[in-house]
């Protein structure tokens, strides 16, 4: 009888062996794909049962979560929800998460290692902490002149402080409430759906998700090349530019909206805007230079965050002749994001340094302790010091004698560059108005902002007026209230 209680006790063992083996299978080697599959409902409402951590303007908080009572419990709130949807994105029970509520996930929704007590205790507990908070550089008065300014009309704004590469304002419009995204329910639904379908497209950040032909703004760029290069050694030298200026390679004329560009000097060129002396002058620095220069701006970067995902703006690197001339005066195949325009106005209110755009200043537990501080860090050497001198002279000329004057502000040094960018079908639609600038204070020894503003639905007669009349005054708005920060 006892060699039978042996051998069935032996084969109990084995059992028990084998469903600890199976057990710590699952745990170890299976834990992440059942918690990721779809029919795992559990994985959902623990995500929802405890509030989000909040992102905020300075000391306040612009969003929130509230009780519904429901099995998944908390929602997402924004206050001002229209105002800050660039900056914040949606976070929603139905269509996950956007932008900042995306790219900081794991921060707001206590998931983070860097929010755990101790190492590892995260992996090791599978538990989460209380939602930690973003901080985010966003100047509160900054992005209401912005928001403001464009007033519903189609367009976006994006500001930096040129030292410190942080974001001031984020601006696109039209904008929308991502409250009504929060839940779940045909109410949600219907909202996704009635935005998705508006001819405004309001969930689009025009500001980084969205490249526009930048046309004369991107000059300063031609500029800059033209001046590394030694094609310009004297800003104020007269050019060898023809006028007509014929395309090289074809019978095309290139026209100027400018008086007075027959061989104008380059300083003259961009106080007037002239297309002929800087298709020229791009066509004289070559392809190489023209991308070199570009790409030392942020062209053609893939990978750039911020830390939500920036659209790719783009300066091709295989052209003809009568290609790179137009691309040159920021035509052809050339586009840009407002962020990337207000980096071209950055990198030469700082030097030549373009310092690397971010809109995080820091991480913090739900308790306020911070856990991670984003610092100030070099992007590219985007030109020589004394290229960007020469640019700060010309783009101050524009503003006091040329295109720009609609964004001086008096008292202040303000640099500026209309730009208008013809659009559609043999350039049939309304031409975008742009404008980029920086200013400083007199009492500063350091330039303030640097600014970018593109308005889609301006009207122009034509070239770089409808920047100036339209652009313009929004980018001085958003200056003076930078100013007084």
């Amino acid at each position: 009888m006892i060699p039978y209680i042996r051998h069935a006790a032996a084969f109990c063992l084995l059992l028990l062996l084998a469903l600890l083996a199976n057990a710590a299978r699952v745990q170890l080697f299976e834990a992440d794909d059942l918690n990721s599959n779809s029919a795992n409902r559990r994985t959902t409402i623990d995500r929802y049962d405890q509030p989000r951590g909040n992102i905020l303007v300075g000391d306040e908080p612009v969003t929130g979560s509230k009780d519904t009572g429901e099995q998944l419990a908390y929602e997402r709130t924004y206050r001002h929800g229209p105002l800050y949807a660039p900056v914040t994105g949606y976070a929603s029970q139905t269509y996950g998460t956007s932008l900042l509520e995306n790219a900081e996930d794991e921060v707001l929704s206590g998931t983070a290692a860097v929010l755990a007590p101790l190492p590892l205790w995260g992996d090791l507990t599978r538990s989460r902490q209380p939602g930690g908070d973003v901080v985010t550089t966003v100047d509160d008065r900054v992005q209401r002149a912005a928001y403001e300014g464009l007033d519903g009309r189609r367009g976006a704004v994006a500001a930096l402080d040129p030292a410190t590469g942080r974001i001031l304002a984020l601006v696109s419009s039209p904008s929308y409430d991502p409250e009504v995204l929060s839940g779940t329910g045909s109410a949600v639904t219907d909202a996704w759906t009635r935005l998705n379908r508006a001819s405004g497209k309001p969930m689009l950040n025009r500001a980084i998700r969205q490249t526009y032909p930048p046309g004369s703004a991107f000059k300063i760029v031609t500029a800059a090349a033209a001046l590394d290069a030694g094609v310009v050694t004297d800003p104020d030298e007269e050019t060898d530019t023809p006028s007509p200026y014929v395309l090289p390679g074809t019978s095309t004329v290139l026209p100027n909206e400018a008086r007075g560009c027959e061989k104008a000097s380059l300083a003259e060129a961009i106080r007037v805007s002239c297309n002929t002396v800087m298709a020229h002058l791009g066509v004289q620095v070559g392809l190489d230079g023209m991308v070199e220069t570009a790409e030392g701006f942020g062209f053609n970067d893939d990978d750039l965050g911020i830390p939500s995902r920036v659209a790719r703006s783009n300066f091709d690197t295989d052209m003809s002749d009568d290609q790179l001339a137009q691309s040159s005066i920021g035509q052809f195949d050339t586009a840009a994001t407002p962020l990337q325009m207000a980096m071209v106005a950055s990198a030469v209110a700082n030097g030549g340094e373009l310092m690397r755009p971010r809109l995080v200043d820091r991480v913090t537990t739900a308790d306020g302790d911070t856990v991670r501080q984003e610092g100030a860090d070099s992007y590219h050497r985007a030109m020589e010091p004394t290229t960007a001198q020469q640019l700060q002279r010309m783009m101050v000329d524009v503003v006091e004698n040329g295109t720009g004057t609609n964004a001086a502000i008096d008292g202040v040094t303000v640099g500026g560059k209309t730009g208008t960018a013809q659009h559609g079908v043999d350039n049939s639609g309304t031409p975008y108005a742009w404008f980029i600038a920086w200013a400083q204070s007199p009492d500063s020894g350091r330039p303030a902002v640097a600014v970018a503003v593109v308005v889609e639905d301006a009207a122009a007669d034509r070239a770089d007026v409808s920047g100036g009349g339209n652009a313009a005054p929004i980018a001085r708005a958003v200056m003076e209230e930078a100013l007084r920060g």
